[in-house]
């Protein structure tokens, strides 16, 4: 996403008289309509793509005044739309193209909208059991024992979500290499206690007085999700030592 506007990482600097800011100067502009915001959040959207900031010799962020107004405008969007960030950048660089795109909100309005729409809800599909062991290429017996260890759980009506089929297909390539269902018993143990973590942040959320604050909890928690994987690979990285991992 270059644009010489703003430069970013590797891209050169702003423009002349385009006043730079550290990201605490940026918090500290944006906290005043998202007091929920953190320089955490602004290196997650840096992360994510949604804004490339400058960089100083030494490693420091810069910001320019075009990138607080689009991080504002991504933070508006996902406030006031609950917006997935991958359809929210679609939208802003569809507009930094010059293209005609309808508002934020309306039906199929974003790039990647209608994507979205069928795909990233994992709770409105459902497979059967033989579809779960065809797409983890395992049996009943294996899906059994996985359901024992709670690695694997059917929903209400007997099917089976999105995300179980993440894990089946995980459960079932981890097996490949000899690791059985009863030694990833601490990895589930460790999920649970990230989500009781995550829980812990977003719970004052969903109290909170104001109903666009209790929305935004969902996508606080998925923000949160992301970091708590990100933190967890790069930690198993670390532990495995130096080397091509």
């Amino acid at each position: 996403m270059p644009r010489t506007s703003m430069g970013g990482a590797g891209h050169g600097t702003a423009p002349t008289g385009d006043p730079l800011m550290s990201i605490g100067a940026v918090l500290g502009r944006l906290r005043d309509e998202f007091p929920e915001v953190s320089i955490s959040k602004i290196r997650f959207l840096e992360a994510e793509g949604l804004v490339e900031p400058c960089r100083t010799p030494s490693g420091y962020r810069k910001f320019s005044v075009e990138d607080v107004q689009r991080l504002a405008r991504v933070l508006r969007m996902q406030r006031d739309h609950y917006l997935p960030l991958k359809v929210i950048k679609g939208h802003l660089d569809a507009l930094e193209r010059g293209e005609d795109v309808p508002p934020p909100g309306s039906r199929r309005a974003l790039p990647g909208a209608r994507e979205h729409a069928e795909s990233d809800l994992p709770t409105a599909a459902r497979i059967g059991r033989e579809e779960l062991l065809a797409a983890a290429e395992a049996d009943g017996h294996a899906l059994a024992e996985w359901e024992a260890y709670g690695l694997v759980a059917p929903m209400p009506d007997g099917g089976y979500d999105a995300e179980s089929v993440t894990v089946a297909k995980l459960v079932s390539d981890l097996g490949r290499f000899g690791l059985e269902p009863r030694h990833l018993r601490a990895m589930k143990a460790a999920a649970e206690r990230d989500a009781g973590l995550v829980e812990q942040v977003v719970a004052p959320l969903r109290l909170h007085r104001n109903p666009q604050t209790r929305a935004h909890a969902e996508a606080t928690t998925k923000e949160l999700s992301a970091l708590c994987a990100q933190l967890h690979a790069a930690l198993l990285r670390t532990a495995l030592g130096p080397g091509p991992h």
